[in-house]
């Protein structure tokens, strides 16, 4: 496996084209449309540039209305919905060619005490235990299926390191739920900011994929057609994306061509410094008749 480069950082670079307008660039992963994870991360940022000082970003809710195209740059359009003393609300539009293609609603709090509890990790392998990626591809090279190997080779700003790849080995329905450990190569800058939105960028990895398992099926399943419609985060506490970071995952619901997935993240001494929740389409392919 090569050693990744850093894409994320050029995609990070937003220009103000106009007031409360940004334009960020896209890059085409080898898909047909933008990763979504792609789109969360540059509106993260669009909304912290009109953000009020003091206020950190705690969650925002996403919607994706068509698929990008990852061949050509995406606007952001910011709007300030409302400003408070303590918290403050953005709205952003992001299009292409001036086609509306996602839109996010952003929510930033001054921080300030009240009670704390958080649920626990649980008994998670270190990191530093666990195979990394290309050990892993050696060790399975003659078992893996061409498309798993290619996804868990194909160059990616953050080092992965999943707890279990059994499921590729031998798909077979069982408890939809996965985890791995996840860190940035290269490290970031020392910019809240930009650590937020680089989770938001990993926070679509797999996510929609853990409600397949109950079903014994891949994301590369071609008898599927998959997409995300909504995705949500919530920041609950700061984070660092240079340091190791668990991304525990499950699934609570499959019905009607829609699956409901939900994440959460924990720095390695098990602190839980964010959540995800996603719905996704898990259409079946329509063959002809």
């Amino acid at each position: 496996m090569t050693n990744p480069a850093n894409s994320l950082s050029p995609l990070l670079s937003l220009k103000e084209i106009a007031p409360n307008i940004f334009e960020a660039p896209s890059v085409n992963p080898g898909w047909n449309r933008v990763y979504g994870g792609q789109v969360i991360a540059q509106a993260i940022l669009a909304a912290n540039q009109t953000a009020q000082e003091g206020k950190t970003c705690h969650s925002c809710h996403c919607y994706f209305l068509r698929p990008g195209n990852p061949d050509a740059p995406i606007n952001y359009k910011v709007n300030n919905v409302r400003e408070g003393r303590s918290f403050q609300t953005q709205s952003v539009e992001a299009s292409q060619a001036g086609t509306l293609i996602f839109t996010m609603s952003a929510s930033f709090h001054k921080t300030e005490p009240g009670p704390e509890h958080q649920t626990e990790m649980g008994d998670i392998p270190d990191p530093d235990d666990l195979p990394t990626i290309t050990e892993l591809l050696e060790k399975h090279e003659t078992n893996l299926p061409k498309a798993a190997k290619n996804y868990f080779t194909r160059e990616r700003p953050f080092e992965l390191r999943p707890l279990n790849i059994n499921r590729y080995l031998d798909p077979k329905p069982s408890k939809p739920a996965q985890a791995f450990w996840l860190k940035a190569t290269p490290a970031f800058e020392n910019n809240p900011v930009i650590h937020q939105a680089a989770l938001g960028y990993a926070s679509d990895f797999t996510l929609l994929d853990t409600a397949l398992i109950a079903h014994g099926k891949l994301i590369f399943d071609p008898s599927l057609m998959l997409a995300s419609l909504d995705h949500s985060l919530w920041f609950h506490r700061p984070l660092n994306v240079n340091e190791w970071i668990l991304y525990k995952q499950t699934s609570s619901n499959a019905f009607g061509a829609r699956a409901l997935c939900h994440g959460q993240f924990f720095t390695r001494h098990g602190t839980l410094i964010a959540s995800a929740a996603q719905e996704g389409l898990t259409r079946p392919v329509r063959r002809p008749a």
